[in-house]
């Protein structure tokens, strides 16, 4: 097994432990589109308690990956919608699942179709 096999094992694990609707295809292509960060302990999760994090979110993935041009705080609010969809309790929100996801609510799953 590869390290991103068991990568992708890991968030197969998360999505089902909290019930979270999502197609593992779309977490592979995020993952992948996420490269040797997700191997790194800091920067394969989401901190969802940092709004300096969350912040970042908005501006380089929402913004700047998927071409988004809604308010900040539209934004910010689909990010916290994110961050309820993983679980309060959850303390390991997985980059590749948390963009697989916003990328779904906005409809730009294609941006991993490249």
């Amino acid at each position: 097994m590869t390290k991103f096999d068991e990568q992708m094992a890991k968030y197969k694990e998360a999505i089902k432990k909290y019930n979270i609707e999502i197609d593992v295809a779309l977490v592979e292509k995020a993952a992948k589109g996420l490269g040797p960060s997700i191997y790194n302990a800091d920067s394969s999760g989401v901190a969802c308690s940092d709004k300096s994090e969350k912040e970042r979110v908005v501006t380089n993935f929402l913004k700047k990956k998927l071409g988004l041009n809604e308010s900040d705080e539209e934004l910010m609010k689909a990010v916290d919608e994110v961050c309820e969809t993983m679980g309060k309790s959850n303390p390991m929100k997985y980059r590749a699942i948390f963009y697989a996801l916003l990328a779904k609510k906005f409809g730009k799953e294609s941006v991993y179709n490249a």
